[in-house]
């Protein structure tokens, strides 16, 4: 015979359906099956959070919406997090991933661009010589990559 079963859950925690809810305390996120801690994570760990919410929804605990209505996050995102999910498995969330590297600029461009600046020569100038666009020069120089000469 089929029992009911009361959601049974302490006024502290946030209901996000009949048998799952989440609680913030000291800077984590807990999820509870009841009253039964099933995971956590940091407050600010978004990975995280997508890949254990994904994780609920997969596992047939919770609906996308409910996800959506209960974290305040959008349903599309919650909608991506569960693609990845079956995708890419866990190393989707968790995979580092690989830096952009500069094709135009490379360690001899720098070096030489970097001895015109030191020369005095202007952006533009520079570019002409290297045959780069000025933009390139200025953006190198902005991110720091390239030191401009002080007029001191």
């Amino acid at each position: 015979m089929p029992q009911i079963q009361l959601p049974l859950f302490p006024p502290e925690l946030t209901e996000i359906n009949r048998i799952i809810s989440f609680q913030k305390r000291n800077g984590r996120v807990y999820y509870f099956h009841y009253l039964s801690p099933i995971y956590s994570h940091e407050e600010g760990d978004i990975e995280s959070f997508r890949y254990i919410t994904s994780q609920l929804i997969i596992n047939g605990n919770v609906s996308q919406i409910e996800i959506a209505h209960a974290f305040g996050v959008s349903y599309i995102s919650v909608k991506r997090g569960v693609k990845r999910l079956r995708e890419k498995g866990t190393s989707g969330f968790f995979k580092k991933r690989k830096g952009r590297t500069s094709h135009i600029l490379t360690e001899e461009i720098i070096e030489k661009a970097q001895n015109l600046l030191n020369k005095g020569d202007s952006p533009g100038e520079i570019a002409k010589v290297l045959k780069l666009k000025a933009n390139t020069i200025r953006k190198a120089i902005q991110a720091g990559r390239l030191k401009k000469k002080s007029k001191n």
